[in-house]
């Protein structure tokens, strides 16, 4: 026994020095071996974020859910390869409105304490979300800038089975690419140096792939758009001189409508930047040096402007987008008639059901004198 106690000793020894020589307290908050140090948020703070989450986790679902229907429910809208994206996109931040505001809250504000596997699951599903959100964005840039740029042959190099492809290949590469921590991409050990300050069980060297990917595609949807933008600018400028003919009239018409497109897409792209330049940041700062707790805290708020970027999405298609507000109008409508016609046919039934109990007992009913008269006349000749 005595032995066994030296030896355990010995051992304790050996473990101090060796951290002494590697120059690494005992006490360094650089080391985590629990998920206490990823929930950094004070009281105040969850307050914030869940008011945050809370308000814009169901508008958003809300409104994403009506873009959707509207767009579904229009044939004029489905065939066209621009909507086709708006609908992705419109998926993508639906599904974030639901991971992220779900997972966050779960984590933050429970406190919920999930093994790997399921804690990568949900991360994988927010993951998921924002990266369809982006890589629809930057089909959404494409689209338009073939439209522009390719005027002549854009129905014939972006047909809507080309476009269908196109989005069920970013979904297939952004389900796998989410989910590869689950799959085994994942830190080991607490203690690795690999590890991540912001995501529990993430491998620093996925987030700095996935920071990268997201870079790239943002960079790829600054290009297009800077392009779209400077071409408008000179069919606006060029707008000014005579006009040739019906044919040149048509064109202008169409140039204004891809104008108006572009502003409102670049409109998209300016809030997609402010809301997550901050994100990525932190995570390129993951990537190479230890985070405080104070830097942590920042990233929990920065990560919801994430969200309300897609709540913003869909107000700004309603709002800029003539052909899409006035389909959406009439979807509204058609559903005011439904809901009055379902509304005055319950009425009815209500009404007829009532005068048919009514006229059970003619004698006595007083609604129909002829009735009443038949029914005592032949009460008389059976006396």
């Amino acid at each position: 026994m005595e032995n066994k106690l030296e030896q355990d000793q010995e051992a304790t020894t050996v473990l101090y020095s060796n951290l002494s020589t590697q120059n690494i307290s005992t006490t360094d908050k650089s080391l985590c071996n629990s998920l206490q140090c990823y929930m950094v948020l004070t009281t105040q703070e969850q307050k914030a974020i869940s008011s945050i989450c809370f308000l814009a986790g169901p508008v958003t679902f809300l409104a994403n859910i009506l873009v959707l229907l509207t767009i579904a429910s229009s044939t004029a809208l489905r065939r066209r390869p621009s909507y086709l994206f708006i609908s992705s996109l419109a998926l993508a931040d639906m599904f974030a409105s639901c991971f992220f505001t779900i997972s966050f809250l779960d984590f933050h504000l429970l406190s919920q304490r999930d093994d790997a596997n399921l804690y990568l699951f949900k991360l994988g599903g927010v993951t998921m979300a924002f990266t369809g959100s982006v890589g629809s964005l930057l089909l959404t840039a494409l689209d338009r800038y073939l439209c522009i740029y390719q005027a002549s042959n854009y129905k014939l190099l972006l047909t809507r089975t080309r476009a269908k492809l196109a989005i069920l290949f970013l979904w297939c590469v952004t389900i796998i690419l989410s989910f590869l921590p689950l799959m085994g991409w994942r830190c080991k050990t607490w203690l690795d140096r690999p590890c991540s300050r912001l995501f529990p069980y993430v491998d620093r060297h996925y987030l700095a792939s996935w920071t990268g990917l997201q870079l790239v595609m943002l960079f790829l949807i600054i290009v297009a758009y800077a392009l779209i933008l400077w071409k408008a600018n000179r069919h606006e400028a060029n707008m000014g001189g005579p006009k040739l003919g019906r044919q040149s009239v048509k064109g202008q018409a169409r140039m204004r409508m891809d104008i108006q497109l572009a502003h409102t897409f670049s409109l998209i792209l300016l809030i997609l930047a402010i809301c997550w330049l901050p994100v990525l940041s932190f995570m390129v700062v993951d990537v190479r040096v230890t985070l405080t707790n104070k830097q942590q805290r920042m990233f929990a708020f920065c990560s919801t402007l994430c969200l309300v970027n897609s709540c913003v999405n869909p107000l700004l298609y309603a709002l800029r987008c003539r052909e899409l507000r006035g389909e959406m109008l009439a979807l509204i409508e058609c559903c005011k008639a439904c809901r009055e016609h379902a509304l005055g046919h319950t009425h009815g039934q209500i009404t007829d059901s009532s005068s048919g109990k009514k006229s059970t007992n003619p004698a006595v009913s007083g609604s129909n004198p002829e009735i009443v008269s038949r029914s005592a006349d032949r009460q008389q000749n059976s006396i």
